[in-house]
Protein backbone atom coordinates (compact mmCIF):
# COMPACT_ATOMS: atom_id res chain seq x y z
CA UNK A 1 0.00 0.00 0.00
CA UNK A 2 0.86 3.69 -0.59
CA UNK A 3 1.83 6.16 1.91
CA UNK A 4 -0.47 8.85 1.25
CA UNK A 5 0.88 12.71 0.86
CA UNK A 6 0.49 13.67 4.17
CA UNK A 7 2.17 10.33 6.24
CA UNK A 8 4.45 11.63 8.94
CA UNK A 9 8.19 10.87 7.80
CA UNK A 10 10.01 9.18 10.37
CA UNK A 11 12.99 7.59 11.78
CA UNK A 12 13.40 4.61 13.87
CA UNK A 13 15.93 3.27 16.02
CA UNK A 14 15.66 0.51 17.93
CA UNK A 15 17.07 -3.11 19.17
CA UNK A 16 14.78 -5.55 18.26
CA UNK A 17 13.79 -7.10 21.19
CA UNK A 18 9.83 -8.70 20.85
CA UNK A 19 8.42 -5.43 21.72
CA UNK A 20 10.46 -3.99 19.15
CA UNK A 21 9.50 -6.17 16.56
CA UNK A 22 5.86 -5.45 17.31
CA UNK A 23 6.83 -1.94 17.26
CA UNK A 24 8.27 -2.06 13.75
CA UNK A 25 5.29 -3.72 12.67
CA UNK A 26 2.38 -1.27 13.25
CA UNK A 27 5.00 1.90 12.51
CA UNK A 28 5.18 0.12 8.97
CA UNK A 29 2.00 -0.66 8.09
CA UNK A 30 0.17 2.53 9.62
CA UNK A 31 -0.71 4.51 6.49
CA UNK A 32 -0.02 7.97 8.62
CA UNK A 33 3.99 7.01 9.14
CA UNK A 34 6.42 6.90 6.56
CA UNK A 35 9.49 4.98 7.94
CA UNK A 36 12.10 6.45 5.89
CA UNK A 37 15.07 5.07 7.80
CA UNK A 38 15.27 2.10 10.43
CA UNK A 39 19.03 2.28 12.43
CA UNK A 40 19.07 -1.19 14.49
CA UNK A 41 21.57 -0.46 18.00
CA UNK A 42 23.35 -2.71 20.21
CA UNK A 43 20.82 -3.07 23.08
CA UNK A 44 18.38 -5.88 23.63
CA UNK A 45 20.86 -7.89 22.22
CA UNK A 46 24.56 -7.52 19.79
CA UNK A 47 24.43 -5.19 17.08
CA UNK A 48 24.93 -8.21 15.05
CA UNK A 49 21.91 -9.48 16.31
CA UNK A 50 19.50 -6.59 16.28
CA UNK A 51 20.53 -5.88 12.81
CA UNK A 52 19.75 -9.49 11.97
CA UNK A 53 16.79 -9.18 13.12
CA UNK A 54 15.62 -5.87 11.32
CA UNK A 55 16.38 -7.77 8.32
CA UNK A 56 14.05 -10.33 9.18
CA UNK A 57 11.22 -8.33 10.32
CA UNK A 58 11.35 -6.32 7.17
CA UNK A 59 11.79 -9.39 5.00
CA UNK A 60 8.87 -10.91 6.65
CA UNK A 61 6.60 -8.32 6.25
CA UNK A 62 7.70 -7.40 3.05
CA UNK A 63 8.82 -3.89 3.41
CA UNK A 64 11.45 -2.32 1.13
CA UNK A 65 13.04 0.28 3.79
CA UNK A 66 16.63 1.29 4.17
CA UNK A 67 18.42 -0.42 7.17
CA UNK A 68 21.74 1.81 8.67
CA UNK A 69 22.82 -0.37 11.20
CA UNK A 70 24.30 1.97 14.32
CA UNK A 71 26.25 2.05 17.16
CA UNK A 72 27.81 -1.31 18.90
CA UNK A 73 28.17 0.36 22.19
CA UNK A 74 27.09 3.40 24.40
CA UNK A 75 29.30 6.21 24.50
CA UNK A 76 31.49 5.60 27.11
CA UNK A 77 30.09 2.68 28.59
CA UNK A 78 30.39 -0.69 28.29
CA UNK A 79 27.24 -2.66 26.45
CA UNK A 80 24.94 -4.33 28.33
CA UNK A 81 21.71 -6.48 26.77
CA UNK A 82 18.67 -8.07 27.88
CA UNK A 83 18.95 -11.74 26.35
CA UNK A 84 17.39 -12.69 29.79
CA UNK A 85 14.09 -10.94 28.71
CA UNK A 86 14.14 -11.60 25.00
CA UNK A 87 15.98 -14.44 24.52
CA UNK A 88 19.90 -15.41 22.91
CA UNK A 89 18.58 -14.22 19.37
CA UNK A 90 16.62 -11.08 20.41
CA UNK A 91 13.56 -12.69 18.77
CA UNK A 92 13.53 -16.42 19.46
CA UNK A 93 10.24 -17.94 19.11
CA UNK A 94 9.72 -17.18 15.66
CA UNK A 95 10.87 -19.18 11.85
CA UNK A 96 11.48 -16.43 10.43
CA UNK A 97 11.95 -16.55 6.12
CA UNK A 98 15.47 -16.50 4.81
CA UNK A 99 16.75 -12.69 4.92
CA UNK A 100 17.15 -11.11 1.49
CA UNK A 101 16.40 -7.54 2.87
CA UNK A 102 20.99 -6.03 2.34
CA UNK A 103 21.93 -3.48 5.16
CA UNK A 104 23.98 -0.16 4.16
CA UNK A 105 27.33 -0.20 5.80
CA UNK A 106 28.59 2.68 3.98
CA UNK A 107 28.38 5.04 6.05
CA UNK A 108 27.06 5.53 10.06
CA UNK A 109 23.78 5.36 11.36
CA UNK A 110 24.12 9.07 11.94
CA UNK A 111 24.81 10.17 8.66
CA UNK A 112 21.45 8.02 7.52
CA UNK A 113 19.56 10.33 9.68
CA UNK A 114 21.23 13.45 8.55
CA UNK A 115 20.26 12.15 4.88
CA UNK A 116 16.64 11.97 6.03
CA UNK A 117 16.52 15.02 7.41
CA UNK A 118 18.42 17.16 5.42
CA UNK A 119 16.43 15.79 2.60
CA UNK A 120 13.03 15.91 3.69
CA UNK A 121 10.76 18.69 2.72
CA UNK A 122 8.54 17.59 5.98
CA UNK A 123 9.58 17.71 9.33
CA UNK A 124 10.73 14.21 10.72
CA UNK A 125 9.88 12.48 14.12
CA UNK A 126 12.44 10.24 15.23
CA UNK A 127 11.17 7.73 17.49
CA UNK A 128 13.53 5.90 20.10
CA UNK A 129 12.52 2.57 21.26
CA UNK A 130 16.22 1.05 22.07
CA UNK A 131 19.53 3.20 23.93
CA UNK A 132 19.92 6.73 22.41
CA UNK A 133 23.43 6.51 21.51
CA UNK A 134 22.79 7.04 17.88
CA UNK A 135 19.88 9.70 18.26
CA UNK A 136 22.66 11.47 20.58
CA UNK A 137 25.51 10.99 17.87
CA UNK A 138 23.04 12.59 15.04
CA UNK A 139 22.37 15.90 17.70
CA UNK A 140 25.64 15.88 17.97
CA UNK A 141 27.11 16.04 14.76
CA UNK A 142 23.97 17.53 12.91
CA UNK A 143 22.90 20.29 14.68
CA UNK A 144 21.90 22.11 11.71
CA UNK A 145 19.40 19.49 11.34
CA UNK A 146 17.49 19.79 14.55
CA UNK A 147 14.99 22.97 12.66
CA UNK A 148 13.76 19.90 10.58
CA UNK A 149 12.80 17.51 13.96
CA UNK A 150 9.53 17.85 14.56
CA UNK A 151 9.95 15.67 17.70
CA UNK A 152 11.81 13.20 19.53
CA UNK A 153 9.40 10.08 20.80
CA UNK A 154 11.07 7.88 23.24
CA UNK A 155 10.26 4.36 25.36
CA UNK A 156 12.24 4.74 28.10
CA UNK A 157 13.11 6.39 31.85
CA UNK A 158 11.03 5.36 34.73
CA UNK A 159 9.01 7.51 37.41
CA UNK A 160 10.01 5.68 40.17
CA UNK A 161 11.88 2.18 40.77
CA UNK A 162 13.75 0.66 37.61
CA UNK A 163 14.27 -2.49 35.90
CA UNK A 164 18.07 -2.12 34.89
CA UNK A 165 19.20 -0.34 38.22
CA UNK A 166 17.52 0.20 41.72
CA UNK A 167 16.18 4.08 40.00
CA UNK A 168 17.12 3.31 36.48
CA UNK A 169 14.86 1.94 33.08
CA UNK A 170 17.59 -0.32 30.69
CA UNK A 171 16.76 2.48 27.42
CA UNK A 172 18.12 5.51 29.18
CA UNK A 173 20.11 3.46 31.77
CA UNK A 174 22.26 1.96 28.90
CA UNK A 175 23.70 5.24 27.70
CA UNK A 176 22.72 7.49 30.10
CA UNK A 177 25.81 10.10 28.53
CA UNK A 178 23.22 9.98 25.48
CA UNK A 179 20.26 10.03 26.99
CA UNK A 180 21.79 12.85 28.56
CA UNK A 181 22.47 14.82 24.72
CA UNK A 182 19.00 14.18 23.87
CA UNK A 183 17.44 16.01 27.14
CA UNK A 184 19.52 18.96 26.60
CA UNK A 185 19.23 19.35 22.67
CA UNK A 186 16.25 22.12 22.83
CA UNK A 187 14.02 19.28 20.77
CA UNK A 188 10.56 18.70 21.45
CA UNK A 189 10.59 15.54 23.32
CA UNK A 190 7.73 12.82 24.14
CA UNK A 191 8.40 9.86 26.24
CA UNK A 192 6.69 6.81 27.47
CA UNK A 193 7.84 5.41 30.70
CA UNK A 194 8.21 1.87 31.92
CA UNK A 195 5.50 1.99 34.31
CA UNK A 196 3.04 2.81 31.58
CA UNK A 197 4.25 -0.44 29.52
CA UNK A 198 3.46 -2.18 32.79
CA UNK A 199 -0.29 -0.18 32.47
CA UNK A 200 -0.39 -1.42 28.86
CA UNK A 201 -0.62 -4.98 29.46
CA UNK A 202 -1.69 -7.59 26.35
CA UNK A 203 -3.71 -10.06 28.40
CA UNK A 204 -4.25 -13.88 27.10
CA UNK A 205 -7.34 -13.35 25.58
CA UNK A 206 -5.88 -10.68 23.44
CA UNK A 207 -3.06 -12.82 22.51
CA UNK A 208 -5.43 -15.47 21.38
CA UNK A 209 -6.87 -12.85 19.21
CA UNK A 210 -3.62 -12.08 17.74
CA UNK A 211 -2.81 -14.96 16.78
CA UNK A 212 -5.87 -15.06 14.04
CA UNK A 213 -4.70 -11.91 12.70
CA UNK A 214 -2.57 -13.11 9.36
CA UNK A 215 0.88 -13.88 9.58
CA UNK A 216 2.05 -10.96 11.80
CA UNK A 217 -0.41 -12.18 14.30
CA UNK A 218 0.57 -15.61 14.28
CA UNK A 219 4.35 -13.94 14.76
CA UNK A 220 2.96 -11.74 17.22
CA UNK A 221 1.77 -14.49 19.60
CA UNK A 222 4.42 -16.96 19.10
CA UNK A 223 7.17 -14.53 20.18
CA UNK A 224 5.04 -13.46 22.91
CA UNK A 225 4.88 -16.88 24.31
CA UNK A 226 8.66 -16.50 24.54
CA UNK A 227 8.89 -12.84 26.03
CA UNK A 228 9.59 -12.24 29.65
CA UNK A 229 8.30 -8.96 29.81
CA UNK A 230 5.38 -9.91 32.16
CA UNK A 231 3.88 -12.99 31.94
CA UNK A 232 2.12 -14.71 28.90
CA UNK A 233 -0.66 -15.80 31.16
CA UNK A 234 -1.10 -13.00 33.10
CA UNK A 235 -0.66 -9.66 30.83
CA UNK A 236 2.24 -9.16 28.70
CA UNK A 237 4.13 -5.33 29.19
CA UNK A 238 3.80 -3.42 25.65
CA UNK A 239 6.77 -1.36 26.04
CA UNK A 240 7.95 -0.06 22.54
CA UNK A 241 4.54 -0.12 21.26
CA UNK A 242 3.70 2.50 23.43
CA UNK A 243 6.21 5.72 21.68
CA UNK A 244 4.55 4.33 18.20
CA UNK A 245 1.12 4.69 19.89
CA UNK A 246 1.80 8.31 21.71
CA UNK A 247 2.47 9.18 17.70
CA UNK A 248 -0.52 7.57 16.19
CA UNK A 249 -2.78 7.68 19.22
CA UNK A 250 -1.70 10.67 22.11
CA UNK A 251 -5.58 10.65 22.82
CA UNK A 252 -5.02 7.01 24.69
CA UNK A 253 -2.75 8.69 27.20
CA UNK A 254 -2.43 11.23 29.83
CA UNK A 255 0.48 13.39 29.47
CA UNK A 256 2.37 16.05 31.90
CA UNK A 257 5.02 18.54 30.80
CA UNK A 258 7.99 18.83 32.99
CA UNK A 259 11.06 18.72 33.45
CA UNK A 260 13.75 14.93 33.28
CA UNK A 261 17.07 14.93 34.63
CA UNK A 262 19.73 12.13 33.50
CA UNK A 263 21.82 11.27 36.64
CA UNK A 264 25.14 10.16 34.84
CA UNK A 265 27.77 10.27 37.99
CA UNK A 266 25.86 9.02 40.60
CA UNK A 267 27.76 5.42 41.81
CA UNK A 268 24.67 3.74 42.05
CA UNK A 269 22.09 6.00 40.29
CA UNK A 270 23.80 6.71 36.99
CA UNK A 271 21.33 5.70 34.21
CA UNK A 272 18.19 7.21 36.82
CA UNK A 273 16.08 9.63 34.71
CA UNK A 274 14.75 12.02 37.19
CA UNK A 275 11.21 12.94 35.87
CA UNK A 276 10.50 15.81 38.02
CA UNK A 277 7.06 15.87 38.34
CA UNK A 278 6.93 17.87 41.31
CA UNK A 279 9.60 20.56 40.60
CA UNK A 280 12.14 19.90 42.80
CA UNK A 281 14.40 20.76 40.96
CA UNK A 282 13.36 23.85 39.53
CA UNK A 283 14.28 23.58 35.93
CA UNK A 284 12.57 24.15 33.09
CA UNK A 285 10.36 21.83 31.16
CA UNK A 286 12.24 19.66 28.50
CA UNK A 287 10.07 17.20 27.93
CA UNK A 288 6.16 15.55 27.80
CA UNK A 289 5.53 12.63 29.83
CA UNK A 290 2.90 10.09 29.89
CA UNK A 291 1.65 9.02 33.20
CA UNK A 292 -1.18 7.06 32.61
CA UNK A 293 -2.51 4.98 29.30
CA UNK A 294 -6.11 3.79 28.59
CA UNK A 295 -4.67 0.35 28.59
CA UNK A 296 -8.74 -0.52 27.15
CA UNK A 297 -8.23 1.83 24.55
CA UNK A 298 -4.50 0.79 24.23
CA UNK A 299 -5.77 -2.71 23.74
CA UNK A 300 -8.38 -1.98 21.30
CA UNK A 301 -5.79 -0.13 19.25
CA UNK A 302 -2.61 -2.67 19.52
CA UNK A 303 -5.45 -5.61 18.14
CA UNK A 304 -6.74 -2.90 14.79
CA UNK A 305 -3.28 -1.60 14.50
CA UNK A 306 -1.94 -5.65 13.84
CA UNK A 307 -5.43 -6.50 11.77
CA UNK A 308 -4.27 -3.83 9.42
CA UNK A 309 -0.79 -6.05 8.50
CA UNK A 310 -3.36 -8.40 6.96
Amino acid sequence: MLKNATSTPVIISTDPGIDDAVAIAIATSDLSLDVKLICPISGNVSLSKTTLNTQKLLTFFDKSIPVVPGSRKPLLRAAKDASGVHGKTGMDGYPFPEVNLPVDNSMTASAAMHSVVNDSTQPVTLIGIGPLTDIALFIHEYPDDLANIEEVVLMGGSLGRGNFGVLSEFNFATDPEAAKIVFTSGLKIRVAPMEVGRQAKIMPNISEKIKSLGKVGDMSYKLFSKYRGGSFNKGLNMYDALAVALVLRPDLFEEVETHIEIETTGRYTAGASLIDLKGYLDLPNNATVAVNVDAEGFEKWFVEEIAKTI
